[in-house]
């Protein structure tokens, strides 16, 4: 089959980074997620995902860790490569004719911890935590980013030890339990099931430390056993 090159066909791409930076409250149960105020157009003074055009020279995931670092300061952090958008019109810059700039957005997801996340300004006009379920209609194809976002982060809970990424290294099973029934829900096990089933995996060592949270007995702090879960990193599992 004889195939004529066209050149034609190219598609000049300027290349973004859009972060989902999702915050688990426990204290409050509540899942967060990042939105700033956009100061220029398009879509000005529209709520948005942080986001940027990566700059000469930069990778992708350095564009997307300065977006973190530019917006917030936290010690425990996950991030990583969610998906790439990249459909025709999805940003109102483009060209009309076919063949003008496209703008391509590849996605992070990140999750932190809120009461360790400082938001890197003063203005909380324009920055700003945003209950996920009270997310209003954000710039661009953002609703749909961050519901791709949300997918994952719920599906990783389920098969990943990511939560873990956020806690300290020493926590108690309490601890670990409101990470996941503010992300999954409460209905999603109870307590004891939790427990039982977690601690039965033997990803979890007892450091036979104790801490005192409120009127209750001291309870136990854990430590997770990366080692003990590597064999079972990259196979099919239930990981709750």
């Amino acid at each position: 089959m004889n195939f004529k090159y066209n050149k034609q066909i190219l598609e000049d791409f300027k290349v973004g980074v859009d972060n989902v930076i999702f915050s688990v409250d426990t204290q409050h149960h509540r899942l967060l997620v990042l939105l700033i105020k956009r100061k220029e157009n398009p879509f000005m003074n529209q709520w948005s995902l942080p986001g940027t055009l990566v700059r000469k020279g930069e990778s992708l995931e350095e564009s997307a860790q300065r977006i973190l670092a530019e917006k917030i300061r936290v010690n425990n952090l996950y991030l990583e490569q969610l998906y790439t958008f990249g459909g025709p019109n999805r940003d109102p810059r483009e060209s009309p004719d076919s063949f003008g700039v496209r703008y391509l957005s590849v996605s992070y997801f990140a999750l932190v911890r809120f009461e360790e996340a400082q938001l890197l300004t003063n203005n909380h006009h324009t920055i700003t935590w945003y209950i996920i379920q009270k997310v209003p209609h954000l710039a661009f194809d953002h609703n749909q980013i961050l519901d791709y976002g949300y997918q994952r982060l719920r599906n990783k809970l389920e098969y990943s030890p990511i939560a873990f990424e956020i806690l300290p290294e020493l926590f108690t099973l309490n601890d670990l339990y409101q990470v996941y029934t503010t992300i999954l829900g409460e209905n999603f096990a109870d307590y004891s099931n939790f427990r039982s089933r977690l601690l039965k995996l033997g990803f979890l060592i007892d450091t036979e430390k104790k801490v005192s949270k409120g009127a209750g007995r001291p309870a136990s702090l854990y430590r997770f056993d990366s080692e003990a879960f590597a064999p079972f990193k990259d196979k099919p599992f239930i990981f709750i």
